[in-house]
């Protein structure tokens, strides 16, 4: 697959026993988590009334699972994002921060939001994170 100009990029899914063969082998990942969609309400006004409290708690576990399990794959130096299209903190900068308090070998190298009202788009969340 060629994207950008490189030639060498792998796209799949990847599963319990792929991330540990993968283990500190990964240059960059991206990891765009599932997540309640809230920064797409401008867009899906009647997504808010489809959310339950007790679902997005479960989707907020998922997202941890996957940050803490996929990060193993990451070598020394090599960079993740971590995606959401949330406009909740719980869902983002908080589960930054979990991560890092919990994985002192990672560092928060710059985070981005979006913002319907000032940006004019969804509303996002970036995180670009780096294993040292």
């Amino acid at each position: 697959m060629r994207v950008g100009g490189v030639h060498n990029i792998d796209s799949r899914p990847i599963t319990g026993k792929v991330i540990k063969r993968l283990n500190e082998s990964a240059d960059r990942l991206l990891l765009d988590v599932p997540c309640s969609g809230l920064g797409t309400i401008r867009r899906n006004p009647d997504a808010k009334w489809k959310l339950k409290p007790l679902w997005i708690e479960e989707i907020k576990t998922v997202q941890q699972e996957i940050i803490q399990k996929y990060s193993t794959m990451l070598k020394v130096g090599g960079k993740m994002v971590y995606a959401t299209c949330s406009i909740l903190p719980s869902e983002s900068e908080n589960q930054v921060a979990v991560f890092l308090g919990k994985n002192p070998n990672f560092k928060l190298i710059e985070e981005k939001r979006t913002s319907t009202i000032k940006d004019g788009f969804d509303g996002f969340y970036m995180a670009l994170i780096e294993r040292i």
